[in-house]
């Protein structure tokens, strides 16, 4: 997309969160993490300043993995305040996975000192401040664009380093979700410590997950 484009679509997604400044400190909030087989839910809550406008803010899904990472180091550099939170996969087969995303995001959210939270779709956190859920907000806000982008990167760089305590899976290639490789990994090896039993058993079978979970809890 050419640079000239670029700027006029963060423009979008900046005059979207301007609606809200008058209420008080905004912040955008989003996951990562919330289908995969395996591995952590991550939560990103952010405030970004208005200005410098980072052109290549947009919903992480639409920028390549080398793009998102260039601008999670952008994001780093720029944002006024960042709360990270997560729920690990003991936590989503207790709670599962929406209590556990939630729970992910009053914790991201208690980091950062805002008073108006843009939630990607997401309601009825509890959270301190008014809470504005957003379907696809991380197409439509400047402030969950950029969460959207630090949470995915947060969380695949977690799942770089679990694909080499745990190889057989190709968590480097495909980050927990459930691809072809990791449905027939999971079949030939059965499941792994961070993957979330209650996602899995359609796949392997629930007498499969619950000896893997009594096996775990030895």
């Amino acid at each position: 997309m050419a640079k000239a484009n670029r700027t006029e679509r963060v423009q979008q997604l900046l005059n979207f969160d301007e609606k809200w400044a008058e209420m008080g400190v905004v912040a955008g909030m989003d996951e990562a993490g919330r289908g995969p087989l395996a591995g952590d839910v991550v939560t990103c809550c952010i405030v970004m300043p208005r200005t410098p406008a980072l052109i290549w803010v947009d919903d992480s899904k639409k920028l390549s993995e080398s793009r998102r990472e260039l601008v999670y180091e952008e994001i780093l550099q720029t944002a006024l305040y960042i709360g990270i939170g997560r729920a690990s996969p003991e936590e989503i087969d207790r709670i599962n996975i929406l209590e556990a995303t939630k729970k992910a995001m009053q914790e991201a959210a208690a980091q950062v000192p805002a008073n108006v939270f843009l939630i990607d779709a997401v309601t009825d956190l509890g959270l301190r401040g008014k809470e504005i859920a957003i379907i696809k907000g991380d197409a439509t806000s400047y402030a969950i664009a950029a969460a959207s982008i630090v949470a995915k990167v947060t969380r695949d760089r977690e799942m770089r380093i679990m694909a080499e305590r745990y190889p057989q899976y190709g968590f480097m290639r495909n980050k927990g979700y459930g691809t072809k490789e990791h449905i027939e990994a999971l079949k030939k090896y059965g499941p792994c410590p961070i993957h979330r039993r209650s996602f899995i058993g359609h796949f392997i079978g629930e007498a499969a997950t619950t000896a893997a979970r009594e096996r775990s809890e030895k």
